[in-house]
C-alpha cells in the first residue's frame, strides 16, 4: 500500500491510496478499482475491506481510495472547497486521479474502472459524463444522478423528502443561479448521443430510503433510450445501503465482483 499524489485541474494536489501487488508491474496492466466519494465532510480513512481483499486483490488487482475535495480529509476548508458553485472541483480530483493512475502506468483505460454509492454514485456519473474513455467499468451504487430534480426525487414515505436536505451541499435548483451549478455536471442531463460509456453497472433499491431509486432507473431508462449498454440491478428490499441481510449483500459483491472481472481482466 502507499500513497500517491495527482494534480488535479486547478494545481491543487490530491493525495490517493493505492492497494496493489507487491510484484506489479508498470506497464498499464493491472486492473484497477477506483473508488471516492467527496462530499459532505466524508473522511476516507484507510480501513479493512474484507470482501475487496478476497474478490478483487488476491486476483492479482489493484485498487485505489482518492481523498477528494468535498470530503473531510484536511478539515473543513477541505469540504468547503468543493460544493456548491465549486462542486466540479470534486469530480475534476476524480479524473485528476484517474489520468494520474494512467500516466504512472499502472493502468490504462482498458483495465480502469470507477466505483463509488449515493454521494460516490453521483461522482462515479459525473466522470463517465464528462471523461467515458478513461474508464471500461463503472459501478454506480444507490446513486444521486438527476440533480435537476433532486430535490423531488425522494421518499415517498414520509411528507418532506430527504432531497432538500442536501441544498447546502449541492444549490438549490429553484434557483436560477444555483441551477445553473448543478446543471453544468447533472449526470442525467449529460447523457447524450454520439459518446460511448462504459457500459455501468447501476445499482439502486425499491426501498431506498435516502436517494429514491428514480435515480438509478432514470439513468438506465436514459442509456436504453440512446441505445447504450448498461446493467441494472434493483432489490426491493434493503434501503440505501441496497442490501437488508447477509444474503443479499453477498449478492450484490458478486454481482460487482463478476461485473469488474469480466470488464477488467479478461482479455
Amino acid at each position: 500500500m502507499e500513497q500517491l499524489e495527482a494534480t488535479s485541474r486547478d494545481g491543487t494536489s490530491i493525495p490517493y491510496f493505492l492497494v496493489r501487488p507487491r510484484n506489479a508491474r508498470f506497464d498499464g496492466t493491472i486492473p484497477t478499482l477506483l473508488y471516492g466519494y467527496g462530499g459532505f465532510q466524508v473522511s476516507l480513512l484507510p480501513s479493512y475491506l474484507g470482501p475487496v481483499g478476497r474478490l478483487w486483490l488476491e486476483q492479482g488487482n489493484a485498487y485505489v481510495v482518492a481523498n477528494l475535495r468535498g470530503g473531510g480529509e484536511f478539515g473543513p476548508q477541505w469540504h468547503q472547497a468543493a460544493k456548491g458553485a465549486t462542486k466540479q472541483r470534486t469530480w475534476d480530483d476524480f479524473i485528476a486521479v484517474a489520468e494520474d493512475l494512467i500516466r504512472r502506468k499502472i493502468t490504462s483505460p482498458r483495465r480502469l474502472g470507477v466505483i463509488g454509492g449515493s454521494q460516490g454514485g453521483l461522482l462515479v456519473g459525473a466522470a463517465i459524463t464528462q471523461r467515458p474513455e478513461l474508464y471500461n467499468a463503472a459501478i454506480i451504487q444507490v446513486p444521486l444522478f438527476d440533480m435537476l430534480r433532486y430535490t423531488k426525487l425522494d421518499l415517498r414515505y414520509t411528507k418532506l423528502g430527504a432531497g432538500a436536505s442536501w441544498i447546502g451541499e449541492y444549490g438549490n435548483p429553484a434557483i436560477a443561479e444555483q441551477r445553473a451549478w448543478v446543471d453544468c455536471y447533472s449526470p442525467y442531463q449529460k447523457l447524450v448521443a454520439g459518446k460511448t460509456y462504459p457500459a455501468p453497472l447501476i445499482l439502486t433499491s425499491t426501498k431506498d430510503d435516502r436517494v429514491h431509486p428514480a435515480h438509478g432507473r432514470k439513468a438506465a431508462a436514459k442509456l436504453a433510450a440512446l441505445g447504450q449498454p448498461y446493467f441494472y440491478y434493483e432489490n426491493i428490499d434493503g434501503g440505501h445501503s441496497a442490501a437488508a441481510n447477509l444474503m443479499e449483500y453477498a449478492r450484490q459483491l458478486a454481482l460487482e465482483y463478476t461485473y469488474a472481472s469480466r470488464r477488467l481482466c479478461s482479455e
